[in-house]
């Protein structure tokens, strides 16, 4: 079974900048995560989860959320099974439950197939 754990979340002044960490475990014999793309979602109170950012496989290509272009960089190391989101010019509306999760680059939630718990990001006016 696939496990994705995702850390580095925390509280942050409006500005800052935050590295999210997704590490993955559980590859079935024959799959590793270097055959699986990757996304990045959020879930602010009371709103649907949206997505965030998604790379590809080889780490080569990567797409973005409107909202969080030129401010978010999304990326991989597939020697230590994880991906990465780093966080700069963090506003307040970034404020959410950031989630990773594997399968896919698109941006539906129904296009991937396994998620991480969580991690909390908060950022303060």
């Amino acid at each position: 079974q696939v496990q994705l754990v995702e850390s580095g979340g925390g509280l942050v002044q409006a500005g800052g900048s935050l590295r999210l960490s997704c590490a993955a475990s559980g590859f079935a014999s024959g799959r590793t995560f270097s055959r699986y793309a990757m996304g990045w979602f959020r879930q602010a109170p009371g709103k649907e989860r949206e997505f965030v950012a998604s790379i590809n496989y080889t780490g080569r290509s990567t797409y973005y959320a409107d909202s969080v272009k030129g401010r978010f960089t999304i990326s991989r190391d597939n020697a230590k099974n994880t991906v990465y989101l780093q966080m700069n010019s963090l506003k307040p509306e970034d404020t959410a439950v950031y989630y990773c999760a594997s399968g896919a680059m698109y941006p539906e939630v129904a296009k991937y197939n396994y998620w991480g718990q969580g991690t909390q990001v908060t950022v303060s006016s």
